[in-house]
């Protein structure tokens, strides 16, 4: 990938970042994996709003010369029976216009590296039944079903 790609954690203060946190969300909802409708504008206030006063909310941005063309979005989480924290990945988001080139795979490792660096004890996320190329991509770096598999289950209020 080399150097021209670069990783930065968004801050809530900064509009650049926040911007493209914005854009690569909406990006990632109007796609067929997300399958929602983009958000609004006042729905883009509150979802700042919101994600600057949650406590364990982190936003990895991935850049390439310049342009934001990835991010993921991940919570800081506690493992009771590791007495350590983990990462639990909720949003990965590469812009269509550069998926197939390995950029998800860049960023998904440096979020391992990011863990490492912390002392976490794991990185975990969900990934669509009907997204092979997803999890070709999580397998690849070492992840897979839990022993025994789990299921994710969804009670929406």
């Amino acid at each position: 990938m080399g150097a021209e790609l670069q990783f930065e954690l968004c801050r809530w203060d900064n509009s650049r970042q926040t911007g493209a946190f914005l854009s690569l969300l909406n990006h990632y909802m109007a796609d067929p994996m997300g399958n929602y409708p983009p958000l609004d504008g006042a729905e883009q206030e509150k979802l700042l709003a919101d994600l600057s006063a949650h406590p364990t909310v982190e936003v990895l941005l991935m850049s390439l010369h310049g342009e934001y063309i990835g991010m993921t979005t991940f919570f800081v989480n506690y493992s009771t029976f590791r007495l350590k924290p983990y990462i639990y990945i909720h949003d990965v988001v590469v812009h269509k216009t550069r998926r197939n080139r390995g950029y998800g795979q860049s960023m998904i490792k440096e979020l391992v590296r990011l863990a490492q660096e912390r002392d976490y004890c794991k990185l975990t996320l969900e990934v669509r039944n009907d997204n092979p190329a997803a999890q070709k991509v999580y397998s690849e770096l070492g992840f897979e079903a839990g022993r025994p598999e789990m299921l994710f289950w969804t009670k929406w209020l």
